[in-house]
């Protein structure tokens, strides 16, 4: 019987993927999430699923670290994202100038290259220390916006503010990768297995903006978790 904690934010907790768990109340932790999805698939192991929307480096160290114990053989991660507050720079822009967005990506861009390496390897460095024999995969976030595909209302995205922000995507994983080296645990970058499935794309894996629930915007919609992180993760280890 193998034991599994799954850690992280939204992207984790499966915000967008449907089927939300009542009990995890504001953590909107969905059943379809891809830590669900890779324990559905391995029925000999006990997932204890602490993931929360809007979690922080900090969060995740303060509120959902006590999950893992010696007896942990596998950790799974994903984190960063708030903390560059990608949501808002998103929000911005949406609403605000080309020249805006642009400022706010390579701002946030800077702190994912720099300042956020030493915050996840630190925290990675906590993990191992409490599950010293565990296995411990980061999953990294996808480009959420296609370069060239058509967009419904309300996106109104110029080519240059798409490109902004994959590049924000692309700095946290370069972030992402420099602290799992740092910290010696494994990162899985979903960047390429999203690519055709971006937002706008034909077969769109992540939410465009959603006037309704703006909590889904640029998340993982259920093909997302199931044929993107799911995948992806059986394909990584089992």
């Amino acid at each position: 019987m193998g034991r599994y904690t799954a850690l992280g934010d939204s992207y984790a907790s499966g915000v967008g993927a449907g089927r939300n768990d009542p009990s995890s109340g504001d953590c909107l932790r969905s059943e379809n999430n891809y830590p669900n999805q890779w324990a559905f698939r391995h029925p000999d192991w006990v997932l204890r699923d602490v993931t929360c929307s809007g979690a922080t480096i900090a969060d995740v160290r303060e509120k959902q670290l006590y999950a893992v114990n010696e007896e942990t053989n596998l950790v799974t991660v994903t984190v960063g994202g708030n903390d560059a507050q990608f949501a808002s720079v998103a929000e911005a822009c949406l609403t605000k100038d080309d020249s805006y967005c642009k400022t706010a990506t390579q701002w946030m861009s800077h702190y994912a290259k720099n300042q956020m390496v030493e915050e996840l390897s630190a925290l990675y460095t906590d993990i191992k220390a409490r599950a010293p024999r565990a296995l411990v995969l980061v999953f990294g976030y996808p480009r959420v916006i296609a370069e060239n595909g058509s967009c419904a209302a309300p996106i109104d995205l110029s080519a240059d503010k798409r490109a902004d922000m994959n590049a924000l995507a692309d700095a946290l994983a370069e972030g992402t990768l420099a602290a799992t080296t740092k910290a010696g645990v494994y990162f899985v970058d979903m960047r390429e297995h999203f690519n055709g499935h971006e937002a706008c794309s034909d077969d769109p894996w992540i939410h465009g903006v959603d006037p309704i629930d703006r909590t889904v915007t640029f998340h993982p919609n259920l093909d997302g978790h199931a044929k993107g992180y799911g995948e992806k993760f059986s394909a990584t280890w089992g």
